[in-house]
């Protein structure tokens, strides 16, 4: 990320949200509504009381004894201070678990909450407990293999998983991709974009008590879901998007169902904001709740829509495009505070941006091949197998065996739905990766949980949560 808080380039692309007032006049002071932030609570040992009871999840958040010029590389190097000086005794302070089975953790996640009353002193995120080794996984799959895996890491935005690890695999490989296989990626990814966005504002609705947006944001995303039927034959987990293009063309009438999409969405968001912008219920909840400044995004490697809601511009689309993506024309929307409410504006004003991108994409679809004519990594045609039997052999040993890559070590990063998603692959010239690690960005917003939720109330903790969006399966992998 950058080294300050706002990246000077692009700012053109970068309006400024302007949360909606609770009042008719409009004289509603943001500021005055938020809460304290910028003090955490930090570097101190669990009371002896706690640490007794039992084992699990009673261990020290930070221990006193981390080199201070360590805390200050991990940005931890804060006030360790109460905003308001404690009334109750150590004894009359109490430990609550929140999850891992709560339904508003998103996901087998538990919080370790200290309380001291309503207002949570202390927060502490306990992983692990859908940790599935892909990473482990990925070193006995060939990379052709590999999609399968990766979609499944991130399973709201499994496209652009996809993206990310065959635009690792095609740096070892050095393949140029056609035109018309760059902008499908594009498409795809954009349209899951949209479709992760929708699944969040529907839980997101439900959890701080809009229960209709459960089932408007879940109606609208049925649209984007059947075109990916129809385009990769699943719904979700497609495996569509291969080292050296993608697995099929578009089908004939895609245009049209992407002209339904406009239709349904469109109006969809519409209707979103509706319900919500002006609703002094949602105001009251999302209005200076679980406040992240840029300074603590950047420390915590916090990326996508919940730094942008900070003010932090920066957008991996902009700074390094991929995929030609930097042909089309959009916005980056940043916020002003970094609250709940914030990051509710910026994904809606996400989406409304990548259906431009797609509706860029619609109408100048280049012709040509969907994949490379690299023959060491794309299969012959169909009609070729049945002609010759060179061919088949060819097909049959690049699914079995797979393509070799070229020893060498690679990062390649894209903007998912939840910020920087990168793949860290390691090749030593085999048909298999040596090793595989994933930067995803559910494990860092995850980690700066504490930071936007001490000194919060308990019911913050539902929005705060929900407004960040982290998918478990992107943190446990």
């Amino acid at each position: 990320m950058s080294d300050t808080p706002n990246n000077t380039e692009g700012d053109a692309q970068a309006p400024m949200l302007e949360p909606p007032t609770g009042s008719a006049d409009g004289s509603l002071d943001a500021d005055e509504r938020r809460r304290a932030h910028d003090i955490w609570v930090a570097g101190t040992e669990e009371p002896d009381w706690i640490a007794n009871a039992t084992d699990e999840g009673a261990q020290e958040l930070l221990p006193r004894d981390i080199d201070p010029a360590l805390q200050i590389q991990r940005g931890i190097a804060v006030d360790d201070d109460f905003i308001d000086q404690p009334t109750i005794t150590e004894d009359e302070r109490q430990i609550l678990n929140m999850g891992p089975q709560h339904p508003a953790t998103h996901g087998v996640l538990r919080l370790h909450l200290e309380l001291d009353g309503e207002t949570i002193r202390r927060v502490k995120p306990i992983i692990g407990y859908l940790h599935t080794g892909m990473e482990k996984t990925a070193e006995n799959l060939t990379y052709m293999q590999g999609g399968t895996n990766v979609t499944r890491m991130d399973y709201l935005s499994p496209l652009n998983n996809e993206l990310c690890y065959s635009l690792a695999v095609e740096q070892l490989l050095g393949v140029e991709i056609p035109p018309r296989a760059q902008a499908i990626r594009i498409l795809m990814t954009e349209l899951n974009r949209v479709a992760s966005h929708l699944i969040w504002v529907a839980t997101f609705g439900m959890d701080i008590g809009a229960l209709s947006m459960m089932i408007y944001g879940f109606r609208d995303r049925e649209a984007i879901l059947a075109f990916f039927e129809k385009v990769t034959g699943l719904r979700m987990n497609h495996n569509y998007i291969r080292p050296g293009g993608v697995a099929a063309d578009l089908p004939e009438g895609w245009e049209e169902d992407i002209d339904g999409i406009f239709d349904i969405v469109g109006s969809g968001l519409d209707d979103y904001e509706d319900l919500l912008n002006r609703n002094p219920i949602f105001l009251d909840r999302t209005r200076g709740v679980g406040v992240l400044t840029p300074e603590e995004a950047q420390a915590y490697g916090v990326t996508g829509p919940a730094a942008r809601a900070s003010g932090v511009n920066f957008d991996l689309r902009k700074a390094f495009p991929y995929s030609g993506i930097e042909q089309y024309e959009f916005d980056v929307p940043l916020g002003k505070h970094g609250d709940t409410l914030d990051r509710y504006l910026v994904r809606m004003e996400e989406m409304r941006q990548s259906l431009r991108i797609v509706q860029q994409v619609l109408e100048t679809m280049p012709p040509g091949d969907y994949r490379t004519d690299d023959r060491k990594v794309t299969p012959p045609p169909r009609k070729r197998i049945d002609e010759s039997m060179e061919a088949l052999i060819h097909h049959f040993k690049l699914f079995t065996e797979g393509f070799k890559a070229p020893a060498g070590e690679v990062y390649q990063a894209v903007e998912s739905p939840r910020g920087e998603l990168g793949m860290h692959l390691v090749s030593k010239g085999g048909s298999k990766p040596w090793r595989l690690h994933a930067r995803t960005p559910s494990f860092a917003i995850v980690q700066a949980l504490p930071v936007m939720l001490t000194d919060q109330i308990v019911p913050d903790v539902i929005a705060t949560l929900a407004s960040l969006d982290p998918v478990l399966g992107d943190v446990d992998r």
